[in-house]
């Protein structure tokens, strides 16, 4: 399957816990104001790429303990995400996503939604410049959770 990126990070240790390999999609609709990676946001923009390939890549590595999906916005490529987040624990590798949308937005998108039955960590929320505080592990602005499957689950029931 093919996905539009903005880049891969093959060895990361800011983008979830342990040691990560990250995938950027390019393509965002939010425009966050203070965006660390303001170059994501056009569709248009980035190159394709195969999502087999990336996961060769990436999950090659026995350092890795995982991967994460960010941007951009990866769930604008649902598809794409939930080939990457399947594939990568297929793999034995642990899978973080983050994204701008909340987490209730995205339980109403089944696309969307099937994203998370393969995500073990999900950052939600926009990037709130007002609201930015660099003391916070894994995430840029206070409004953002480190959500787990038991509150998405906790959603459902």
């Amino acid at each position: 399957m093919q996905v539009r990126l903005a880049g891969i990070k093959q060895e990361s240790v800011t983008d979830g816990a342990g040691l990560r390999a990250v995938v950027y999609f390019q393509g965002c609709p939010h425009h966050c104001p203070g965006c660390h990676n303001p170059e994501s946001h056009d569709p248009q923009g980035g190159y394709w790429a195969d999502t087999d390939e990336i996961l060769d890549l990436l999950c090659s590595n026995p350092l890795i303990d995982g991967i994460t999906l960010s941007g951009g916005e990866p769930l604008l490529q649902p598809q794409a995400a939930l080939a990457l987040a399947r594939g990568a624990r297929q793999r034995g590798k642990n899978v973080w996503v983050y994204s701008g949308f909340t987490l209730p937005a995205i339980l109403r998108d089944p696309f969307k939604r099937a994203v998370l039955e393969y995500t073990d960590v999900l950052v939600d929320g926009e990037f709130i410049l007002a609201e930015r505080d660099l003391s916070l592990p894994y995430r840029g602005s206070r409004n953002q959770r480190l959500l787990t499957p038991a509150a998405w689950q906790a959603l459902d029931n």
